[in-house]
């Protein structure tokens, strides 16, 4: 289209050198605190490198184009995800590289999956089915860490079935919400919506199970604009979660400490007070690599990553890493308007609101603007299953953008087919016509008819003419 704007092809070489640039700088600081260099930091961040310019360059070539503002992010964030486990040893660093390599298949395959939307409903039961008995294994298999059921110890690695259900949950809900054919298809939806998060409530997983809870929200509201329903929905889980901080006095521990971690500082608010302190300790640019003080808490490289970032990077680093989901959620905004079908809207909008809301309990939850839940940072911290989930979740929004072509018409001509002419409906007989009525008027006269009365001729006689 000739009105159509492209986007020179060098700015995105640009954005992925300036990426490369700074992946390196990561890898110098890394190698210059070491006594010894390691060849797997080194191997680690060079074949990260490599799977950037060949993902972009075979990207470039198959696609025709080269729009991929979304996979610039979701490397630029991996990349710093990659860096601080690398900082603290090579096998946080090679771990990373290969959850990372997991995440880019995931975001392939759900690309794949969803291309075509008739595809995407045949697996709609198939993977509700799946996210039920996968939450129903983490149950039976799963061991209690730090008072959660959530992570299941394969040996060699563990995986979190509940960061992989997050992709899924939004897959259902957006395939079963795409058309309400029927009341029973939002039955079935809100069975699975309620399964899942009981399941994770059993796990004693309350961030992520309000993660959950959330996105439920956010996809209901999108397809039926109910407020007073949402109301309700909302109002039922209120008072669940009164229940729970009665019955739970974990819970209610944490939530004690919230907005007032300093008189907790040695209890339940150490890990938010010392990361309230290192942040501001490490002011606009950070001290350094590898010096902060907050890889000393507990869950540095997980929960509390955001904390580190900010002390070692700077607060500038911090700053730009929620730039970055910002731009996600527009992009995907933008991409919902113009996408060809409503499941596409659907599972993009959601797929950003659920990472946008876990970013906001990782984030404020360290900073004590809203109560301590534990969950992740998306791209960032470190984990198989989250990176994975990350990635799964950012190809929903790519699907949205992808360009709506209709179906070619078929050049061939199609078949003449003679067609018989409609059968017309037997015509009832017309009834004889009546005979016409005769006024009074139309008859004739009698008297017309006779004979006006006889009158003898007269006979003339000589010349005076008389009578005879």
């Amino acid at each position: 289209m000739e009105n159509e704007k492209k986007q020179p092809r060098f700015k995105q070489i640009t954005v992925l050198f300036l990426i490369t640039l700074f992946q390196l700088i990561g890898c110098a600081c890394i190698l210059l605190r070491q006594k010894d260099i390691s060849a797997i930091t080194i191997y680690t961040f060079l074949g990260y490198i490599a799977i950037e310019w060949i993902y972009m360059a075979l990207g470039t070539i198959i696609t025709g184009h080269d729009y991929f503002e979304l996979e610039a992010i979701g490397f630029f964030l991996s990349g710093i995800g990659l860096t601080v486990c690398a900082s603290f040893s090579d096998a946080y660093a090679y771990k990373q590289l290969f959850a990372i390599i997991l995440g880019l298949i995931t975001y392939l395959g759900v690309i794949l999956l969803t291309k075509d939307v008739n595809l995407a409903s045949k697996l709609r039961t198939p993977a509700a089915i799946g996210s039920v008995l996968i939450l129903a294994a983490n149950l039976a298999l799963a061991q209690t860490i730090n008072g959660t059921l959530n992570w299941i110890d394969l040996g060699f690695f563990s995986i979190q079935p509940s960061e992989l259900v997050k992709v899924t949950f939004i897959f259902v809900g957006a395939v079963s919400l795409e058309k309400l054919l029927s009341q029973t298809s939002l039955t079935k939806y809100l069975i699975f919506c309620v399964g899942c998060v009981g399941a994770l409530f059993l796990m004693r997983d309350f961030g992520t199970a309000l993660i959950f809870f959330f996105t439920f929200i956010l996809i209901a509201f999108m397809r039926s604009g109910d407020i007073r329903t949402i109301f309700f929905v909302c109002t039922g889980a209120l008072m669940c979660a009164v229940l729970i901080f009665y019955f739970k006095d974990h819970v209610a521990a944490r939530f004690e400490a919230y907005r007032h971690v300093w008189d907790y500082m040695d209890t339940t608010g150490y890990q938010q007070s010392r990361a309230l302190i290192y942040i501001a300790s490490g002011g606009v640019w950070g001290l350094g690599l590898g010096e902060g003080h907050v890889r000393d808490i507990y869950a540095a490289s997980t929960d509390m990553v955001f904390a580190l970032i900010c002390e070692e990077f700077g607060l500038i680093m911090g700053v730009a890493i929620m730039l970055c989901f910002a731009c996600i959620a527009f992009f995907a905004i933008h991409a919902s308007k113009t996408a060809g079908s409503t499941f596409y809207t659907i599972a993009a909008v959601s797929a950003a609101g659920m990472m946008l809301f876990q970013l906001s309990l990782n984030v404020f939850g360290i900073t004590d603007l809203l109560p301590l839940t534990g969950v992740t940072l998306p791209f960032v911290s470190r984990g198989g299953s989250s990176m994975i989930c990350s990635w799964g979740l950012l190809a929903y929004i790519r699907m949205a953008s992808a360009p709506f072509v209709p179906p070619e018409a078929d050049p061939r001509p199609l078949p003449i087919r003679r067609r018989r002419a409609p059968r017309q409906p037997r015509q009832p007989m017309p009834a004889p016509p009546a005979p016409p009525s005769r006024r009074p008027m139309d008859r004739p006269d009698p008297s017309l008819n006779k004979r006006p009365p006889y009158v003898p001729p007269v006979e003339r006689t000589g010349k005076g003419g008389g009578r005879r």
